[in-house]
């Protein structure tokens, strides 16, 4: 008898929820089991059949869903892994787990994050740390919401892998009526840019919360992804066309949308909260705020011009009134 792959998807989260549904929709053919770290979480999931702390709308399948707290279990029953564990915390998540976990399995990244403890992308830091071969990790990146996964509006998600078989293998998972996927082989460009344009993402907010409007934004972004490429461009020199939509069409959503909470973190901290305040408000993990602080700390290695990030690292961990200094990078934006 022909055994199902069984796909297990590490995180609580909106995005977590969002692949959740995608996956369970599409799997006829398919086992997935859902890690989450609250056991309360997993004993209302199997009650309720939705998670109650995110897109609580989407209904949860229990005969295709497999809903457990064990880690540990959700990896090794799994041929495939998909991370969606906020960066911040995937260091302290896999301390439990054995070193040879992920031998032998498919590693998926849906993390938009570095690893603060090693400033490293959840590629190479599942090939340093766990010894995940590079021809078994795959990342997934936008442009693409969760809360419009969850109200089945049209969304595009790119598969990213120096294995194309790997690629083209996740891409056919996760692709539906509502979900349009394409293939990528720039598994280290795509994934930087997916930490990346959560960072010019809280510069957009705090600028749109200093009272700039639609004209500026415009210029913040096309600088933005000039930014980005600049920095990808030197940490992994390959061809690529940055007006892509995992690249340019990533950050235009993020940048732009009601639904980005990096956008929203940044317009309270534009319209005078403190950092603590804001997110002790927004009650979301805002991942540009980690990136901010990884990608600054990196690029004192690769030293690429990059006033925006500059910028937002400033207000956030250095304690700068917006207002105060964002002249610094008004004069070199063009």
């Amino acid at each position: 008898m022909h055994q199902k792959q069984t796909i297990a998807v590490l995180g609580s989260g909106s995005w977590a929820t969002a692949l959740v549904k995608i996956l369970s929709d599409n799997a006829t053919d398919k086992r997935i089991i859902w890690w989450l770290r609250n056991e309360q979480t997993v004993d209302y999931i199997k009650a309720n059949n939705h998670n109650p702390n995110y897109l609580s709308s989407v209904e949860i399948h229990p005969n295709q869903v497999e809903v457990t707290s064990d880690m540990q279990q959700a990896i090794q029953e799994a041929d495939t892994v998909l991370l969606v564990i906020p960066s911040a915390f995937i260091f302290n998540s896999f301390q439990s787990l054995e070193k040879n976990s992920f031998v032998g399995r498919q590693v998926i990244s849906a993390v938009k994050g570095l690893v603060p403890e090693t400033g490293q992308i959840l590629g190479e830091y599942m090939q340093e740390h766990w010894n995940c071969p590079l021809e078994n990790i795959g990342v997934i990146t936008g442009p693409c919401h969760a809360e419009e996964v969850a109200l089945e509006r049209l969304s595009y998600l790119t598969v990213a892998s120096e294995n194309m078989i790997l690629a083209e293998s996740i891409a056919n998972c996760i692709k539906n009526r509502y979900i349009k996927c394409t293939i990528s082989d720039d598994i280290y460009g795509t994934e930087y840019a997916a930490v990346l344009k959560n960072i010019y993402s809280i510069a957009a907010g705090i600028c749109h919360g200093i009272g700039f409007g639609d004209n500026f934004q415009a210029v913040l972004m096309s600088n933005a992804i000039r930014e980005i490429k600049r920095f990808i461009n030197e940490a992994h020199p390959i061809e690529r066309d940055i007006n892509d939509s995992a690249y340019l069409g990533d950050l235009l959503v993020t940048g732009y949308s009601q639904f980005s909470r990096n956008r929203t973190f940044g317009n309270m901290l534009g319209k005078g909260y403190s950092v603590k305040s804001a997110q002790l408000e927004m009650n979301m993990i805002a991942e540009g705020y980690y990136a901010a602080a990884s990608i600054y700390k990196l690029n004192q290695i690769y030293k690429v011009d990059m006033p925006i990030l500059d910028f937002t690292w400033q207000v956030i961990y250095n304690n700068k009134k917006p207002r105060l200094i964002v002249q610094e990078m008004l004069d070199v934006l063009n």
